[in-house]
């Protein structure tokens, strides 16, 4: 990997104001500053074509910087305390792949949500015809699904309260696309009527979500039918549409999209055993289900960098902490 120090970083980037040679074209590894550099322009910083960290004490931080790194515990945002080296491994395995994601997160921290989920559709779409991503689909081709004996999504008014269950729970509640078009029309209803005044979201089973069915990624074809899909059914629009009523109740994995979608609620109250990961980018993928634009808007854009590059999972005490969960509780 590239490391500098501050003052070495503040030269190079006086000396290159398109530093071509840090893209993952020259080098699959990101560009890491030791301590925080004397002046360096945010500006340039958004523009290196790669993924930028810098590795501190924890205290003051200059913005700019992809991720934030130190070895103090506990540290504020935007800090991770957390080893350099999976990261950089992460980076290093999939380099085409993190700097797409890096390149969406800058763009979308200007975008309202809807444009937002835009960009990262089309994002998705471009990497499903990628390399990387064709390569994890040849590792672990797809697999016939028995069809379902219950619906996908059960759905229970009460009063003022519509109560919505993932119900498969045999797959840890992994979303194809008969659970994403029954949650859609469910939320559909939310959105509808204001006389619902709470919408509660849960899993049944051992578990919240586990993410997108890996049997239908990339099983559609055509890659631009796939963002044309997702423009018109995504469930996080809707989420994000009734999200001052909505309550999601987080237990057991939250991974993949089981953690974007539940980034968009107005609360999200996690259960005690409750653990949240994006692992897309191992598969040469993006989050695709509004990660990049509903988790950055709760635990702030360099962590959701981190969860996203690395994969890493982090348990119900930390998102509290973070922010991406707002209660827990049994």
């Amino acid at each position: 990997m590239t490391e500098l120090d501050g003052q070495e970083l503040a030269a190079f980037a006086a000396a290159r104001p398109v530093p071509e040679e840090l893209s993952p074209l020259e080098s699959g590894a990101p560009l890491v500053v030791h301590g925080a550099p004397a002046a360096v322009d945010p500006a340039w910083l958004e523009g290196v074509p790669n993924v930028t960290v810098l590795v501190g004490d924890g205290g003051a931080a200059p913005r700019g910087f992809d991720v934030y790194l130190t070895g103090v515990p506990g540290p504020p945002a935007p800090w991770v305390c957390a080893p350099l080296l999976p990261l950089a491994d992460a980076v290093a395995a999939q380099p085409l792949v993190a700097v797409a994601a890096v390149s969406l997160y800058r763009a979308a921290a200007g975008l309202d949500v809807w444009q937002g989920l835009s960009a990262e559709s089309a994002t998705y779409a471009a990497l499903l015809a990628s390399a990387p991503f064709r390569a994890w689909r040849a590792r672990r081709p797809p697999r016939p699904v028995p069809p379902a004996m219950e619906p996908p999504v059960l759905v229970q008014r009460l009063d003022g309260c519509l109560r919505i269950v993932l119900n498969r729970p045999h797959v840890h509640n992994a979303v194809d696309s008969a659970m994403r078009d029954a949650l859609v029309e469910a939320l559909a209803v939310a959105v509808a009527d204001p006389d619902i005044g709470t919408v509660e979201l849960a899993g049944a089973g051992p578990s919240f979500s586990s993410g997108g069915d890996l049997e239908e990624f990339g099983t559609v074809g055509d890659p631009a039918t796939a963002h044309a899909v997702r423009l018109t059914r995504h469930p996080a629009r809707w989420a994000h549409l009734c999200a001052d009523r909505l309550v999601v109740r987080a237990h057991g994995a939250c991974l993949g999209a089981g953690v974007e979608l539940a980034s968009f609620a107005g609360r999200v109250v996690a259960a005690p055993d409750a653990f949240f990961a994006l692992p897309e980018v191992a598969m040469g993928l993006v989050p695709g289900a509004g990660g990049t634009v509903g988790i950055p808007r709760r635990v702030g854009r360099p962590r959701a960098v981190w969860l996203t590059l690395t994969g890493e999972r982090i348990h119900a005490g930390t998102a509290l902490a973070w922010g991406l969960v707002d209660h827990i509780e049994p």
